[in-house]
C-alpha cells in the first residue's frame, strides 16, 4: 500500500473504506478462517472495535447498531446481512472480539501507521530523516485477579492498589503526530521493566534510518546505543550530571559543542549486562542556553549545531498532549479489557482510531495552510464521530462530497488559539478522586 492510494475523504462509509484498502478484508479474515454464514468475521470486529474507541470507548451494544448502518458491501454476504436480520444483541459480537488474534489486530494497526506515515514529509531540519517523539505512560486497568497478576498494581506503606497499572512506550511523528502502536510491560512487580529496554522492540518498527528524540528519563547509554543499533540516528536529553561527566572527556569543537566516543559507565553496565564488550558510540555535546531558567545538555550522533538541535528538541512536548488525546479524548486512560490479550487488541484499535483522526486533521490543515498539530485533536475528533454517525451510503455522490467538503472545512477552523507571551508553567493538575475519602475520626474534627 503506497501513501498516494489513501483516500482524501472521511465520514461514516469513507473512513471504512480507508481502512479497507490498507488492511483487505479478504487478507486479512484469512489469516483467522471465516464461515460463509459468519457476520462478525474478523475483519467486521476489528473496525467495530476501532469505531468504538472513535467514540470514546462506545458500548458493545453501539457497535451492534453500527454494524446495521453499514454499506451492503462493507458487510459479509450472506443470508442474515441481505435480509437485515442481524441480532441487536451483544453477545455474538463479545465471543468474536474474544475470538479475534491479538497479532492480526496489531498487524492491522502496524499498516495503518506505516501507510499515514509514508504521507508526510521528513524533516528539513534533521536532514531529510522522519523525526519521532519516544515518551512513555501508564494506564489504569480493570480491577480483576487474572489482570493483577499479569500487571501487579502500584502499592505505598499502605498496601497495593485496588487496580492494576501497566507502563506503555509510544512513538509518534514529530510533524503530524502519527502514531506507532505503543509497547506495554509491567509498571510494577518482578518482571517490572523500564521505559527504556520497552523502547528496543518499538525502534524496531520504525521507519527505517529515522530520527528519535527523547527527554531525561530517555538520556541514557542504553537509549542511544539501542537507536543506533536499529539503525536510526538519536537526540536526547541528558541531566546536568551526565552531561557534565561526559563533557569532561570531550573534545570542545566550538562554544557549548564537545565530541567524545561515549562509552558505557559501570553503572550502565551493571543494570544492562546484555551490552556488549565494545559498545561504543561516536556522538556530540551540545549545551544550548534557552533563557535564564532552562538550559538544554543534549547529545545526539546528528551533525548539526545547537540552535538546530535545540529546535527539533522542542518539538517532543508534543508528545505529551499526543498522550493526553489517546488517553482522554479517546478514553484510553482506563481500560475496560479483562484479559492481557484483550489489551493488546484494545491498543491496537485506540492507535487505528487515534491515526485516523490524525490522517483528517492532516487534509484539513494542508487546505488551511498550517502545520497539523495547529488543529485541535479534540475538536477534530468531534467532527469526525458526529459524521460516523450520518451514513453515507444512501447519499448521491455530489451530496456525500459536499459533506466531506464541509468535514474539511470545519476542521481547518478547529485552530488552537495562538497567544505571544503568555505562558503556562507545567503542572500536576488535580483531578477528583473516584472514590470517597475516608471519614475523619469524630475526635479529630474540630470543634465549632
Amino acid at each position: 500500500m503506497v501513501a498516494g492510494e489513501v483516500a482524501p475523504s472521511i465520514g461514516l462509509d469513507e473512513a471504512v473504506r480507508i481502512f479497507q484498502k490498507l488492511v483487505p478484508p479478504e487478507e486479512f479474515n484469512a489469516r483467522q478462517g471465516v464461515t460463509p454464514a459468519m457476520v462478525y468475521t474478523p475483519w467486521i470486529v476489528a473496525w467495530l472495535m476501532i469505531y468504538q474507541r472513535l467514540n470514546g470507548d462506545a458500548t458493545l451494544a453501539d457497535a451492534v447498531a453500527e454494524l446495521a448502518a453499514m454499506d451492503g458491501d462493507l458487510v459479509p454476504d450472506n443470508k442474515r446481512t441481505r435480509h437485515k436480520t442481524v441480532s441487536a444483541n451483544t453477545g455474538a459480537y463479545a465471543v468474536a472480539r474474544g475470538r479475534l488474534k491479538a497479532e492480526a489486530a496489531e498487524d492491522a494497526a502496524d499498516r495503518v501507521s506505516e501507510a499515514l506515515i509514508a504521507r508526510a514529509s521528513p524533516s528539513a531540519a534533521a536532514g531529510g530523516r522522519r523525526v519521532f517523539l519516544v515518551d512513555g505512560s501508564t494506564l489504569a486497568l480493570a480491577p480483576l485477579d487474572g489482570l493483577r497478576r499479569a500487571f501487579p498494581p502500584p502499592a505505598n506503606q499502605h498496601g497495593p492498589s485496588h487496580r492494576p497499572a501497566l507502563r506503555l512506550v509510544a512513538a509518534h511523528d514529530l510533524a503530524t503526530g502519527t502514531a506507532i502502536r505503543p509497547e506495554v510491560g509491567q509498571l510494577n512487580g518482578p518482571k517490572a521493566i523500564g521505559e527504556v529496554e520497552m523502547a528496543g522492540p518499538l525502534l524496531a518498527r520504525l521507519p527505517a534510518n529515522s530520527v528519535i528524540v527523547g527527554d531525561r528519563n530517555f538520556g541514557i547509554f542504553l537509549m542511544a546505543w539501542l537507536a543506533a543499533r536499529a539503525g536510526h540516528g538519536f537526540l536526547v536529553r541528558l541531566t546536568e550530571v551526565r552531561f557534565r561527566a561526559l563533557a569532561r572527556r570531550a573534545r570542545a569543537t566550538g562554544p557549548g559543542a564537545w565530541e567524545l566516543t561515549w562509552t558505557p559507565s559501570a553503572w550502565d553496565r551493571k543494570h544492562n549486562p546484555g551490552l556488549p564488550a565494545g559498545a561504543a558510540l561516536a556522538v556530540r555535546l551540545h549545551e544550548v542556553r534557552i533563557c535564564e531558567t532552562l538550559t538544554l545538555w543534549l547529545v545526539t550522533d546528528l551533525d548539526a549545531d545547537g540552535a538546530t538541535l535545540a529546535g527539533i528538541y522542542h518539538g517532543r512536548q508534543n508528545i505529551e498532549t499526543d498522550l493526553r488525546d489517546l488517553k482522554q479524548t479517546l478514553r484510553l486512560e482506563v481500560l475496560r479489557s479483562r484479559s492481557p490479550e484483550m489489551i493488546r487488541k484494545e491498543l491496537a484499535a485506540a492507535t487505528v482510531a487515534y491515526n485516523l483522526v490524525v490522517l483528517t486533521r492532516d487534509l484539513a490543515a494542508a487546505r488551511a495552510g498550517v502545520e497539523p498539530r495547529r488543529l485541535s485533536f479534540a475538536r477534530v475528533c468531534s467532527l469526525v464521530k458526529v459524521l460516523l454517525r450520518q451514513p453515507a451510503g444512501d447519499l448521491e455522490p455530489a451530496r456525500a462530497g459536499a459533506r466531506i467538503e464541509q468535514l474539511l472545512r470545519m476542521a481547518a477552523q478547529c485552530k488552537i488559539p495562538h497567544r505571544p507571551g503568555r505562558s503556562f508553567p507545567r503542572e500536576v493538575f488535580w483531578k477528583p478522586t473516584k472514590y470517597p475519602r475516608r471519614k475523619q475520626n469524630q475526635e479529630t474534627k474540630p470543634t465549632k
